[in-house]
């Protein structure tokens, strides 16, 4: 069974940063694609960003230039570096042991308790 521990979500003011954790326990990911999800009220769950076994990544349009990811696999730690953060990074960020190649499964990949980050104008 895959578990995932959050650490590092919250409120912060536009333009402020936070850094996401999650330790992913139960599932060696160093050879698959993990990566964060995010999920706004009213809105449907979207892949914020991956990183794959290779180094390379992916970001959503809306976020490149700001976020950037890493994972460490020793610490089965994912993270995510958010910086000069908006209104619309708000919401409950998900992690995922493998995005199954970047895929967004609706009803699925962003069930779970993730992490709430709230940015406030």
């Amino acid at each position: 069974e895959v578990q995932l521990v959050y650490s590092g979500g919250g409120s912060v003011q536009a333009g402020g940063s936070l850094r996401l954790s999650c330790m992913i326990l139960g599932y060696d990911f160093s050879d698959s694609d993990p990566g964060w999800y995010r999920q706004a009220p009213g809105n449907e769950c979207t892949l914020v960003a991956s990183i794959s076994s290779d180094g390379s990544t992916y970001y959503q349009d809306s976020v490149k230039g700001r976020f950037t990811i890493s994972q460490d696999n020793a610490r089965k730690m994912l993270y995510l570096q958010m910086n000069n953060l908006k209104p619309e990074d708000t919401g409950k960020y998900v992690c995922a042991a493998n995005t199954l190649k970047r895929s967004v499964i609706p009803g699925l990949s962003c069930v779970g308790q993730g992490t709430q980050v709230n940015v406030s104008s």
